[in-house]
């Protein structure tokens, strides 16, 4: 009998696991307010991690020309502050919003600062890397500007690597396939 139970809890905790998406999770904005991610329910979604002091920070000017290019189609640009790798995002949630929009003109959403890996890793973060489920996409944020393509039901449909720019055809051809799902 308890094994029965403990198998019976055991499947549901699994279905509900299953079932689990980026929009069951809420950031803080980079201004400190909630910012739920089912917000962007029914649109394309791109979360990178981004860092002010890293070899890759330039992509923040291919993220926001490709924000720019298909928000109008339902492209959401989701940036999310970390300073996980050789200390690259230092800075405060204010100084990382002044750097963004001085110098790459930042429109899109920034987030505010979180643990990408570690033993503070944000939940968020815990979802997209664990391997059960996603098993696809899932394994450990290796560098700064690791990019997870979410579709409009917020599963994660691909993951792009920190060397693969924004603008990149795998990159481009990924969100207009993902954007053209849209008007199926």
């Amino acid at each position: 009998m308890m094994k029965a139970v403990l198998c019976l809890l055991f499947c549901a905790a699994a279905v509900m696991a299953a079932d689990k998406t980026v929009y069951d999770f809420t950031l803080n904005s980079i201004d400190g307010q909630p910012a739920p991610l089912a917000a962007y329910r029914g649109k394309v979604v791109l979360l990178v991690n981004v860092a002010s002091r890293c070899g890759f920070t330039p992509q923040y000017t291919a993220l926001e020309s490709t924000y720019e290019k298909y928000k109008d189609r339902g492209l959401v640009i989701v940036g999310i502050p970390a300073n996980n790798f050789g200390a690259q995002e230092p800075g405060t949630n204010q100084e990382i919003k002044t750097f963004c929009s001085s110098k790459y003109h930042v429109t899109f959403p920034m987030m505010a600062k979180v643990s990408v890996k570690g033993q503070d890793i944000t939940a968020l973060y815990q979802f997209l890397t664990d391997k059960a489920m996603n098993p696809q996409t899932g394994g450990e944020i290796q560098w700064n500007f690791t990019k997870f393509l979410i579709g409009p039901d917020g599963h994660v449909i691909t993951r792009f690597e920190p060397e693969v720019t924004p603008d990149s055809p795998q990159v481009t051809s990924a969100i207009e396939k993902t954007l053209a799902s849209l008007k199926s």
